[in-house]
């Protein structure tokens, strides 16, 4: 076996390493076509980065429920909890234990609704998701009425936009994240339940998990993520605006699937939806380069995600035949011995 066919077994393994590959080409084509970039400027593109690494982990996790599960309503989670959060905090650190407790409630009321049409009730992920983002669309427009002004508490904008050094607070938030939810993925009983119920939900369901509650749990996660990432997106732009959260919707799609987390569930990967996020905030970092007006940088963004996602449609149908073969030779083995003449006796 040479050293490139091993890689590419090992590559199988560890769907992460091509975002890395992407973010490390990316990044030297950027540093040899201008002088603009250097360390500080990527220290910049992670804290961008790591908005949206948050609620791309929490996307991860319901894509790995399967079925072509998505969140459709994080956008609108995003914008409500970052006006919640002016509403709540008033710009005082006296205030912010309770407008992040807040968060975390709006985000699990938002979750469990989620999961009440998508496991209870049997709607389809995707319209059910689309039809709590309408509704939570609906109190982003009254909470819009009710602000009184664009205050941020001091701490919460420390955390946002403050750095330890050259590294941004963000990143070692992000970065945190994601090592706590690759553990979660890999050595829990719920990272492994999550992955079996991706794979096969019969399957599961033989071994005697409940679906529901996992499948549930992801939709949960999903929401409690997005309002905490709303809630600190807007002390890092200092305030709060309609539609702030509408970019991270294809974003955070994008960055799952870029990432190597399989689109119909069963394996995911909290590093390569980093890595991919760091890569999506350099193309747009590209196009604005070049001067590419917002319209189409959003095609640009909209083309790399279809692309993206047709080709994980095709390597999931090519695995999808080769469990299908193996299944019917493993069948045509058992007809054949089963029809097998036996001895006399």
């Amino acid at each position: 076996m040479n050293a490139l066919a091993g890689f590419g077994i090992w590559a199988q393994r560890n769907r992460w390493v091509w975002s890395a590959i992407g973010v490390l080409f990316l990044w030297l084509l950027l540093s040899f076509v201008t002088s603009r970039f250097s360390l500080s400027s990527l220290s910049g593109v992670m804290l961008s980065a790591s908005f949206l690494t948050v609620v791309g982990i929490g996307q991860m996790f319901v894509v790995t429920t399967g079925r072509g599960n998505i969140d459709l309503s994080v956008a609108s989670v995003i914008t409500l909890s970052a006006f919640v959060a002016l509403l709540t905090v008033k710009g005082q650190d006296a205030n912010l234990a309770i407008g992040v407790v807040i968060a975390i409630v709006l985000g699990l009321a938002i979750g469990a609704l989620n999961s009440l049409l998508v496991v209870v009730l049997g709607i389809p992920a995707i319209i059910a998701t689309l039809a709590t983002g309408y509704v939570l669309a609906t109190a982003t427009l009254l909470s819009n009425k009710a602000i009184p002004g664009f205050a941020v508490s001091p701490a919460l904008k420390d955390v946002a936009t403050g750095r330890i050094g050259d590294v941004p607070i963000m990143a070692i938030v992000a970065i945190l994240g994601v090592a706590t939810t690759s553990f979660v993925l890999r050595y829990t009983v719920f990272g492994q339940l999550l992955s079996a119920v991706g794979q096969n939900r019969a399957a599961a369901r033989l071994a005697g998990i409940r679906n529901g509650p996992v499948i549930a749990s992801a939709f949960v996660i999903s929401s409690v993520l997005a309002s905490l990432d709303g809630l600190l997106l807007g002390a890092y732009i200092g305030g709060a605006f309609l539609e702030m959260g509408q970019p991270y919707l294809l974003q955070s799609i994008a960055a799952v699937v870029l990432g190597g987390t399989l689109i119909f569930g069963g394996a995911a990967t909290a590093l390569g939806t980093l890595f991919a996020s760091v890569l999506l905030i350099l193309i747009v970092t590209t196009m604005q380069i070049i001067g590419l007006p917002p319209g189409v940088q959003d095609i640009v963004q909209g083309i790399v995600v279809i692309f993206v996602l047709a080709l994980a449609g095709r390597q999931a149908l090519a695995r999808r035949a080769s469990v299908d073969s193996a299944e019917s030779e493993q069948t045509s083995a058992k007809t054949a011995v089963g029809a097998a003449p036996t001895r006399p006796e």
